[in-house]
């Protein structure tokens, strides 16, 4: 990795940490001199992670929907399952006393 005799830079220029002298990678984000601050390197050095105005709420949104039960399954359903669930707990429960 460092073999080309490129010097490790002082702060990594994708993340800015801070490096210690002869590092051969960043602790912090995993860049090396072949994926990061070497001379031959074309990446951006962004390594594919969203941009600083990524919206979390939004991609969950999106992704996963907005409701706690699954989608597809009618209320009454999810209800009955739910009770049925706290049932069988409960009934474990107080079956041990």
């Amino acid at each position: 990795m460092s073999g080309r005799g490129s010097e490790t830079p002082e702060v990594c220029p994708v993340c800015g940490e801070a490096l210690p002298p002869r590092a051969r990678m960043c602790r912090a984000c995993g860049a090396d001199e072949d994926h990061g601050w070497g001379e031959d390197d074309d990446s951006d050095g962004a390594a594919g992670l969203p941009d600083d105005d990524f919206d979390y709420g939004e991609f969950a949104e999106r992704e996963f929907g907005g409701g706690m039960r699954p989608s597809g399954m009618p209320v009454g359903v999810w209800i009955v399952l739910t009770l049925l669930i706290l049932a069988f707990l409960g009934g474990f429960v107080f079956s041990r006393f």
